[in-house]
């Protein structure tokens, strides 16, 4: 049997080569759409943008196009994880460092309050020692301490309170105990030793444990109880051995004791309520301001006009002195 093959043409032989061609091409495009590889350190849809914003079409719409089996490489894909860790950490030395910054300021403030403090007790007790007048001396402090809430207010360093009747009402038995617990502590200056005064007020948590225990019921626990042992039997012990000590200025500061921690109870109740609207540094400018309404009739009442210079000049003393140290007293106390 014979075969007879074919000689190829010129024309055959010419289509062979192109559908060769064709499909070599095609192949490369088909592999690289099912497994496509990004170029290395570049992101892909990165090239996809670049393209997309070139204006490119035709193979640049296959590389832009979002291939589901196709990942971001290592390194393009851990810069995010790194930013977030620089910005976690520099958050955290800001933290570190406002935490720092407080700690320093909230110091200094406790700082400054004792150093107040001091100068409030010894220009007292200099003034008290020849300018004996209590009610006086408590009721001036009480106008200083109101016109310095009062320049608080206009400049605009601390926002003016909307106080109503109502609140003015449940301010008044605060203003009260503020009032007499003042006019006693002054009342002790006078009479014993500045140091002896205030050992006798270190029984303040004694008096506070007792009238939360009673007003609000907070029950104290047993390791509270016995931290007020030491302090009730060392104020005991002082007592005892003060050389300066007389029963005027023991019970005067032991009066102030419980007024002042009276006046704490009753902010707390009044803080808590549901009425309130004040902060601590407008309820206080409140409460001085009614003090002095209070208290400036009933010193007038009771030991007249004796503030001024003719009289200071009268009983012997530097009027400029002493207005000056009971002035600074009375800023002393309400910085």
């Amino acid at each position: 049997m014979h075969v007879l093959i074919a000689k190829p043409t010129r024309a055959t032989r010419a289509s062979a080569l192109g559908a060769r061609s064709a499909g070599s091409l095609r192949a490369p495009v088909a592999s690289r759409l099912r497994n496509p590889v990004a170029p290395r350190g570049i992101p892909r849809r990165r090239d996809a943008v670049e393209t997309a914003g070139l204006g490119l079409e035709g193979p640049a719409k296959c590389r832009a196009a979002p291939s589901p089996s196709w990942s971001l490489p290592q390194r393009g894909g851990s810069r995010p994880e790194v930013t977030v860790r620089a910005s976690s950490s520099s958050a955290g030395d800001e933290s570190s460092s406002g935490g720092a910054s407080n700690t320093l300021l909230l110091g200094g403030m406790f700082g400054l309050w004792y150093l107040f403090n001091i100068f409030f007790n010894i220009y007292n007790k200099q003034v008290l020692k020849v300018f004996a007048f209590p009610i006086t001396c408590t009721a001036l402090q009480f106008i200083v301490g109101s016109f310095l809430a009062l320049i608080l207010w206009t400049t605009g360093l601390h926002k003016k309170p909307k106080v109503t009747k109502d609140q003015l009402v449940s301010i008044l038995p605060l203003a009260c105990v503020h009032t007499l617990g003042n006019l006693l502590t002054m009342v002790s200056l006078g009479k014993v030793a500045v140091s002896f005064t205030h050992t006798i007020k270190a029984m303040e948590p004694f008096f506070s444990v007792a009238l939360s225990s009673i007003f609000l019921g907070d029950v104290p626990s047993l390791a509270v109880l016995g931290t007020l042992v030491p302090i009730v039997g060392g104020v005991a012990l002082a007592s005892a051995t003060e050389a300066s000590f007389n029963w005027a200025g023991f019970g005067a500061a032991m009066g102030s004791n419980l007024t002042f921690q009276s006046r704490n109870v009753l902010s707390k109740k009044f803080m808590t309520g549901g009425k309130n609207t004040l902060d601590n540094i407008n309820l206080f400018s409140v409460i001085t301001m009614m003090s002095a309404c209070i208290l400036a009739p009933i010193a007038l009442l009771m030991e007249g006009v004796q503030f001024t210079p003719a009289n200071l000049t009268a009983m012997g003393l530097d009027w400029q002195v002493i207005m000056k140290r009971a002035l600074f007293a009375g800023i002393c106390f309400h910085s």
